[in-house]
Order: structure tokens, then sequence, then C-alpha cells
């Protein structure tokens, strides 16, 4: 950061009055520029007992199997969000179900929330930011082609974490 975003007078990096970390200070108009981590939501869907995956059409990770995941949009929760961007990256239609995983990524400067996902329909395709979309049998999961750690332990997680009817189960007794 340079400028202030509020005056456009150039910022200084130093420890304000009163904390305890440098930030980002306008000497002018006196504002301090937080710069926090950034959410990203995610699913694991699943579908008659297999597990949508998207292989990215985008770096990071090109051509790297995912789950559906992206970052958090103001004003949004952390659920509709991650049913978001599983439209966005598979044109799928999710329920949301329990949260999965959080996954502290602070060299990214990011937090990774995923949930457990119940496909509505068989209905999917690649979005804009997708090569392939496709369900995958647990035991035929591409481990040693998965994009970042955070989806091998989020997909490490749902497997740990009994049945997969589960989701299943809760999805019927809502209804």
């Amino acid at each position: 950061m340079n400028y202030c975003s509020h005056c456009a007078h150039p910022v200084e990096f130093r420890v304000p009055d009163g904390d305890t970390l440098p930030r980002y200070v306008c000497p002018s108009c006196h504002t301090v520029h937080y710069q926090n981590p950034r959410v990203v939501v995610g699913c694991v869907p699943e579908y008659d007992g297999r597990l949508l995956l998207c292989k990215r059409a985008i770096e990071p990770r090109l051509g790297y199997w995912t789950v559906p995941a992206g970052f958090l949009e103001n004003g949004e929760t952390l659920e509709a969000g991650a049913a978001r961007e599983t439209w966005e990256e598979a044109r799928a239609r999710v329920e949301i179900a329990t949260m999965l995983a959080v996954v502290n990524v602070t060299h990214v400067h990011q937090v990774h929330i995923m949930f457990r996902a119940t496909m509505q329909t068989s209905e999917f395709a690649p979005g804009p930011e997708s090569l392939e979309v496709e369900l995958i049998r647990p035991e035929d999961i591409p481990w040693q082609l998965l994009a970042f750690p955070s989806v091998t332990y989020t997909l490490r997680r749902y497997l740990e974490g009994g049945e997969r009817l589960h989701i299943t189960e809760m999805a019927r007794r809502k209804r």
C-alpha cells in the first residue's frame, strides 16, 4: 500500500498508537489501514456416494483437482458462499450441511472453511474456472493431483467423518 484510500496521502508503515503490530497509517488523516486474512469457503458435494471435484482452469495450480471453493463475498454467509462457489465452478446446486474443516493458510493470509454438502440433482458442468468436473468415487480420488494441501486435508476429514450417507440422511430429515 502506497497511498491512503481516504485522502490519497502517502502512508507510513508503523505501529499505530495503542496497537502492537505495524500497519499502514496515514500521517495526514490518521486512518489505520488494517490488512486481515481473506476467507475462502467451499464444500465437498456428494451425489450417490460420489464426490464432485473440479479440475482448475486458472492459476494457481492450473490443471489440478480441487473441491469447489473461492473467496467469500461481503454480505454473504459462509454457507451461501460455499453454495455460490459450487454453482460458479461446477454448475451444481447443493444443500450445505455441516462444517467439515477450518484450515489456516497463513503464508497467503487466508482461512479456508469447508462444508459437507449434498447435490440437489445429478446435473453439473464446468464453470469458467474449471476445465473438467467429475463425480468421483472416494477410492478414486486423485490424491497426487490435488491442487492444495487444504483440499487434501478437507477430503481426508470428509472420509474420516463416518458414513458418506450421513449427508444424505441429514438432507432427508430436513424435508
